[in-house]
């Protein structure tokens, strides 16, 4: 039952987008991948909990984690097997567990922690906060982003992930983050 949540071997380079949200990461993960002739792994939490808000009026609750989870493996599994470039994730089951650890007094459900320290990248993209929030149904923590900018990076220090710090306008951190993925498509070759 856990290999849902399981990332399946890739011949490909994948790069996540992480941070806090409004912070840039699915206008650049599209960038990305059409700037690389690739593809993009979507946040599938955002169509599963617009779709909760819209029919119940209810945000994110811990029950949904597992199913955000095994959305997004799934989505991430079935992309990388179409591109032997580069994956473009908007996101990964880690920021889930950032999400869970915050929200929820700190806890993390053991699977979802499991797979969120198995599943491997090449190099993340740490967003920061310097761009303008910009308000939906879903985002809620405008005056927390320092805070939450916080915990993701202090995640990827605590797990010892890659990660690049990614600030400026769109440009610069396209160019910045094309850099780092040009390095990756070096090395690997």
């Amino acid at each position: 039952m856990e290999e849902k949540y399981k990332q399946h071997p890739a011949n490909c380079v994948k790069v996540v987008l992480f941070g806090p949200e409004s912070t840039g990461k699915t206008t650049l993960s599209k960038h990305l991948a059409h700037y690389y002739n690739s593809v993009w792994v979507r946040e599938y939490a955002r169509e599963y909990l617009q779709e909760k808000w819209n029919n119940e009026r209810k945000t994110c609750e811990p029950k949904d984690l597992l199913p955000i989870a095994e959305g997004q493996m799934i989505l991430e599994n079935e992309s990388a097997k179409k591109t032997k470039s580069v994956l473009i994730c908007d996101t990964d089951l880690l920021e889930t567990k950032v999400y869970s650890e915050v929200y929820y007094l700190g806890t993390c459900d053991p699977v979802l922690e499991k797979y969120a320290l198995q599943n491997t990248y090449d190099l993340y993209f740490l967003t920061y906060i310097d761009v303008p929030w910009e308000a939906d149904d879903l985002r809620d923590k405008p005056e927390d982003r320092e805070e939450m900018f916080k915990a993701f990076e202090n995640t990827l220090k605590k797990y010892n992930r890659p990660y690049v710090l990614l600030k400026g306008n769109k440009k610069q951190r396209l160019d910045f983050a094309v850099k780092h993925i040009d390095k990756l498509l070096k090395n690997r070759i």
